[in-house]
Order: structure tokens, then C-alpha cells, then sequence
């Protein structure tokens, strides 16, 4: 199985709860790295919605473009400040 972790996804900047922690998500990579190491919660429905599209998406199963709204709606749940990106 081949991975596809570079998948691009339209930019989201995400600021943390704590307003010192910034990420940017361009891949699906970023947003596993974001999604496991630091959210704030790991035990909302959109947060496990999120990683399972991510996986997917990894996978080749999925639509980077659902990913994107996966993490939009995991940032509102979790009180994380989701930002679009114009690249």
C-alpha cells in the first residue's frame, strides 16, 4: 500500500487554545501531525470524524477537500481557531 501523506489540502492555519501554538495544515501529513500531537481534546466526534477522514485520505480513499471540512469542524468543536489560508 502506498501512502499518500503529502496530499495537498487547501491551507488552514490553526491557532491553539493557548494562543502560543500556530500550525499550518497543507497536507494530509500536516494534519495527522495536528490531529495526534496536538489537539487539545481527542475524544470528540468531529475529532475522530477528522482522523478517520485523514486516514482515508492517506490511504487514497478519501477527498482532500473533505478532509479540509473534517478539520474545520473538529477546530470548532475542540475551540481551536481555524483559519483559511489563500495560498
Amino acid at each position: 500500500m502506498k501512502w499518500r501523506t503529502v496530499r495537498p489540502i487547501e491551507p488552514i492555519v490553526l491557532v491553539f487554545p493557548d494562543k502560543q501554538r500556530r500550525k499550518t495544515v497543507r497536507t494530509a501529513r500536516d494534519a495527522a501531525e495536528a490531529l495526534l500531537h496536538e489537539w487539545p481534546h481527542d475524544d470528540g466526534e468531529e475529532f475522530c470524524a477528522a482522523v478517520k477522514v485523514c486516514l482515508d485520505v492517506i490511504i487514497g480513499r478519501g477527498d482532500p477537500h473533505h478532509l479540509r471540512t473534517a478539520m474545520l469542524r473538529a477546530a470548532g468543536e475542540a475551540g481551536v481557531i481555524a483559519i483559511a489560508a489563500i495560498h
